[in-house]
C-alpha cells in the first residue's frame, strides 16, 4: 500500500515548511474575528505558525499575520493572540505527542 501524503504548510514567521499537524493555525473568520484554531477546521482565511513563542514574536514584529490573513491586525488583537498562544502551547504540544504516538 502506498504511504499517505502528509500535507505541508509554511510558518508565516520563519518560512519553514512543516507537516500541518505540527503548526498552529490562526484564522480570520468570515465575521472578521481573528483567533487560534487548534482543530484546523474553522472556516475563514488561515495562517500557520510554529508552536514556538519566538516565531509568534517574529510574526508580530514583521506583521506576517497581517499579510497572510490579508487584514490589518491591531496591537490589541496581537496581545490577545499572544495570551491565547501561551495558553494553548502546552495543549498543542500534548496534541502533537498523541498524534505522533498514533502514527507509530
Amino acid at each position: 500500500m502506498k504511504p499517505r501524503k502528509v500535507p505541508l504548510r509554511k510558518c508565516v514567521a520563519c518560512q519553514e515548511m512543516m507537516p500541518k499537524k505540527e503548526l498552529i493555525r490562526v484564522v480570520k473568520t468570515p465575521d472578521d474575528q481573528i483567533m487560534i484554531d487548534l482543530s484546523g477546521k474553522k472556516s475563514g482565511r488561515g495562517a500557520y505558525l510554529c508552536g514556538k513563542r519566538s516565531c509568534f514574536k517574529l510574526a508580530k514584529k514583521n506583521k506576517s499575520l497581517d499579510r497572510a490573513l490579508k487584514a490589518a491586525v491591531s496591537a490589541s488583537i496581537y496581545d490577545a493572540l499572544e495570551q491565547d498562544f501561551i495558553r494553548v502551547e502546552d495543549e498543542f504540544i500534548a496534541l502533537k505527542d498523541t498524534v505522533d504516538d498514533d502514527e507509530e
